[in-house]
């Protein structure tokens, strides 16, 4: 393959922006053959000329293997990075679609900004309480209590269904008081 050059700033931190190339790169690679400058370009919204100078860098990072006017290819590096930023993205723009009801193009570019901010632990976190959200329904006042049982103890399907169970009885019997005019959340009896 093409020649991967190494440069001693492999410790500084990735800037947003690199993770933004690295994040492109991926996809593109996900869908074409080959990459190109032009396919990078068109995707962020950026002139070639400026492709090609971050190219430089994540090459000297060892990031990409790259040259001049040829295709370019992620290293082992730059895909597991490129792999876990498109990750973070996807996971954050789920979360505000499908858990904050937020619009897909809003969500999308609210994940785009969010996802390098956001460390993978805190990225983990927001994967569980989607997994509890859609695996044990809520139930009741205190279902961020059962969130924190959901996080230690994993997915156990029958505290889910005691849950429910107990959030149902006390549902039926706050109905029942209702109906009978003993509404206890207003402090008032109906008669």
């Amino acid at each position: 393959m093409k020649n991967v050059s190494v440069n001693h700033d492999l410790h500084k931190p990735l800037t947003p922006t690199m993770e933004d190339y690295l994040e492109a790169i991926f996809n593109l690679g996900k869908e074409k053959r080959v990459v190109r400058v032009k396919d990078i370009a068109k995707k962020l919204g950026v002139k070639m000329p400026t492709v090609t100078n971050m190219l430089k860098t994540l090459s000297e990072r060892g990031l990409i293997a790259y040259e001049k006017y040829e295709y370019l290819e992620l290293t082992e590096k730059g895909t597991d990075i490129g792999e876990e930023i498109n990750r973070r993205h996807h996971v954050l723009c789920r979360f505000l679609t499908d858990i904050l009801g937020i619009d897909f193009d809003t969500a999308d570019e609210e994940a785009c900004k969010m996802e390098h901010a956001v460390s993978a632990g805190t990225l983990d976190e927001f994967v569980l309480f989607m997994e509890f959200i859609q695996s044990c329904p809520r139930t009741g006042e205190n279902w961020l209590k059962r969130f924190e049982e959901f996080r230690v103890h994993g997915k156990d399907r029958e505290k889910c269904l005691e849950y429910m169970k107990t959030f149902s009885n006390g549902f039926e019997g706050r109905m029942k008081d209702m109906q009978d005019g003993k509404d206890k959340n207003d402090g008032s009896q109906h008669g």
